[in-house]
């Protein structure tokens, strides 16, 4: 498995919606090893293909985050939101490709999603919790919208102008 690098925002490839996938190649199930490997190495709890920068309907989510506790890695390909819950809840959100930057979000308190596993097979499950914001989180990325879609404009403003810098830092070698 290979850590590949996560794109940063502002990059054009993070706001193209992602295209579903048609056929469950040994290609993407490579992508979606390659792309739990590259979580646990930021570290974080979820990535989207988009943000690895392939344009595929791909997620990985392992939202263990007790010490010691066994991983519980899921590998969604088309992942689809097929119920939510009028019940909301906030959560203070931070993303890979915005590193350091964290804000509440208000989205729904537990969703039932439907995809297909590595091996082809269609699932669905009822996510609630930390795992239900994570999962709405990377289908946001495979639809172009990010975290800070969710903020006033200019604390979008704000953050953007933050990654800017960054990149410039980082290109530099800083």
């Amino acid at each position: 498995m290979t850590v590949r690098p996560i794109l940063i925002h502002p990059d054009p490839r993070l706001r193209k919606v992602a295209e579903p996938v048609a056929d469950l190649s040994d290609e993407l199930r490579r992508l979606a090893d390659d792309m739990l490997e590259t979580m646990y190495d930021a570290p974080g709890v979820g990535l989207a293909a988009p943000q690895v920068g392939i344009g595929a309907r791909v997620i990985v989510m392992d939202c263990v985050k007790e010490e010691g506790a066994p991983r519980q890695p899921i590998q969604l390909f088309n992942p689809e939101v097929v119920a939510s819950s009028d019940a909301l809840n906030v959560y203070e959100e931070g993303c890979l490709s915005i590193p350091e930057q964290y804000a509440e979000v208000t989205r729904p308190a537990e969703v039932t999603v439907r995809w297909i596993d590595r091996d082809g097979t269609e699932k669905q499950q009822d996510f609630a919790g930390l795992w239900a914001t994570c999962v709405q989180h990377e289908i946001d990325h495979l639809n172009g919208k990010l975290f800070i879609d969710y903020l006033t404009p200019l604390k979008r403003q704000l953050i953007t102008r933050k990654m800017t810098k960054l990149k410039r830092e980082r290109a530099r070698g800083l």
